[in-house]
């Protein structure tokens, strides 16, 4: 009954989250809510009288337990956002939804978690970065969410399962259906190595508004947000916005100024809203998992034949840790006019990389 009564809670038009919350503060537990006088529901904060006629006269309960067959026939995990196994990260955001609809295997509290997100409409940039980002990030043991939806979700999904990377992927629709349709095989490689995640109950479709709602869900169950095609308007802002409201890490890979599918993410870094990734392993650098992965420090760092002894000074000095140019310049007594030229050279050998604030590290 606990269970059927939670489910029902969430089928009630008009009750959100939030008052959904206030209900179950207020009374206890879901069952409870349902056993109310429509004088007690009135009293809590978001409930009229049309809300708790709907309560008390709605066939929810009914609906609800016929919906526990479905999910409990195709071994469906409902997860209450009081549960042990709850994404605890996603429970931290004020309007996280009270139930989740789950299928899968991966831990939903995966000690590093990857949202990534951007345009339907991928480029060959755009895929090329999602391979990139996929295989370097497949020793550091992370699960990686997205929507499942066309265009970059989609090649996250692929890449992260082409390199044994566990993956969810976020619905805005219920578990009865695949959406897209032409998604159904991805699907279900997914359920082998990951699962699929929705807020939504049985027999919702995908409406177009139910995908902003689930763009929170991605964003409130990572550690951090990498957005990598955008255009100007779209859901992967959205979703870069919602991550910074939850105080949570993002990221962009930027792209030339006359690319459409580059303008959101330029945009975001534009307006630090985003961090710059120039390589995915700027990512692992930002996140700081080089040195609890424990492989930076075993790897030998490997130099091009021929390098000048003013590159090798760069070179010594940024061995031990990134360095601004100033103090480049500084260690190396280099003039800033030369140190630039040098500095070029030995990033286009693919011995350094640029970061933001003027600050250079060795690959």
């Amino acid at each position: 009954m606990s269970l059927i009564s939670k489910i029902a809670l969430t089928l009630i038009k008009g009750v959100g989250h939030v008052t959904a919350k206030n209900l179950l503060a207020n009374f206890g537990n879901a069952a409870a809510v349902f056993k109310a006088s429509k004088s007690a529901l009135m009293q809590v904060p978001g409930v009229g009288e049309a809300i708790a006629s709907q309560i008390l006269d709605t066939d929810a309960l009914k609906e609800a337990a016929r919906q526990l067959q479905f999910l409990e026939k195709h071994k469906i995990e409902v997860l209450f956002f009081k549960d042990e196994n709850y994404p605890r990260r996603l429970r931290d955001c004020p309007d996280a939804p009270i139930l989740l609809y789950y299928k899968g295997n991966a831990d939903l509290n995966h000690p590093r978690i990857v949202s990534v997100v951007g345009t339907r409409r991928a480029t060959a940039y755009g895929k090329m970065l999602c391979r990139q980002l996929a295989e370097t990030l497949k020793p550091y043991d992370v699960l990686v969410v997205s929507g499942l939806a066309y265009g970059i979700d989609v090649e996250a999904h692929k890449e992260s399962l082409a390199n044994d990377i566990p993956t969810i992927g976020v619905l805005g629709h219920g578990l009865d259906r695949i959406y897209p349709h032409l998604h159904k095989t991805i699907a279900q490689n997914m359920l082998r190595n990951g699962g699929l995640l929705t807020e939504f109950p049985l027999n919702t479709v995908p409406d177009r508004e139910n995908f902003p709602k689930r763009n929170r869900i991605i964003a409130g169950i990572a550690d951090v947000t990498v957005v990598v095609e955008a255009t100007a308007k779209g859901g992967a802002l959205i979703t870069a916005d919602i991550a910074g409201s939850y105080n949570r890490d993002v990221f962009a890979f930027p792209g030339r100024s006359t690319d459409e599918y580059s303008q959101g993410c330029n945009f975001l870094i534009k307006t630090n809203r985003a961090g710059l990734l120039n390589h995915a392993r700027d990512l692992v650098y930002y996140l700081g998992w080089d040195d609890k992965h424990g492989k930076s420090s075993e790897k030998q760092l490997k130099l091009p034949v021929g390098l000048s002894l003013e590159e090798l000074s760069i070179v010594q000095v940024l061995r031990d840790a990134p360095a601004m140019v100033d103090e480049i310049a500084i260690k190396t007594s280099l003039q800033q006019s030369k140190l630039a030229i040098h500095l070029l050279s030995l990033e286009m050998q693919g011995v350094l990389t640029s970061l933001p604030g003027n600050v250079y590290r060795l690959n």
